[in-house]
């Protein structure tokens, strides 16, 4: 299943951009997450971004979150739902220092992944940002591509589809982000 094309040696230099649903919470196929009692965490990924925590300067989620333009919630309960997601995952160890979305309904928008919008985002909030010592990981082809654009190291989550390796667009691929962080944490030296 996990397949490198080049292993990245991690350091606290380095940024960890993640999608959120099929990565840290499950994803409501078909829906959306549309206050906090529909969110789930995946099993093991409060626990993976505790592994996480203190291999990576910076930590941020980037996503999609169509379901705002589409008037299903408004952007006050989806900052509500990333305020509780952030407040449980640091009760438990980890770290997310930002949430970017994207709630344009146009495939269009500069924001909308695959376009590289919110990395740029993160970088004018963290300067310190190099794109190319940052990993993407993500569960959707969107992901990989929005990885790719900015240079990224790319780690594709098995939650909805699996791809055979290698693949132009994905460097790494696990069934999960705790898969993934434990596999990283055996080789990280800090």
């Amino acid at each position: 299943m996990e397949a490198f094309t080049h292993k990245p040696e991690i350091d606290n230099s380095w940024t960890l951009f993640l999608d959120r649903d099929g990565v840290i919470n499950v994803e409501s196929v078909g829906s959306y997450v549309t206050n906090w009692d529909e969110f789930e965490f995946l099993e093991g990924a409060q626990e993976a971004l505790s592994n996480l925590n203190h291999m990576f300067g910076n930590i941020v989620v980037v996503t999609n979150q169509r379901g705002v333009g589409k008037g299903i919630m408004t952007k006050e309960t989806l900052k509500s739902i990333h305020r509780n997601m952030m407040d449980s995952v640091q009760e438990q160890g980890g770290r997310i220092d930002k949430v970017y979305s994207c709630t344009a309904l146009s495939d269009e928008d500069h924001n909308r992944k695959p376009n590289v919008g919110m990395g740029y985002q993160a970088k004018e909030d963290f300067p310190e940002i190099d794109f190319k010592k940052s990993i993407m990981i993500g569960n959707s082809m969107s992901d990989m591509e929005f990885g790719k654009r900015l240079s990224m190291h790319t780690v594709f989550i098995t939650t909805k589809h699996e791809f055979e390796l290698p693949h132009d667009m994905i460097d790494e691929q696990y069934q999960s982000l705790l898969s993934w962080s434990k596999t990283l944490a055996s080789a990280v030296i800090l």
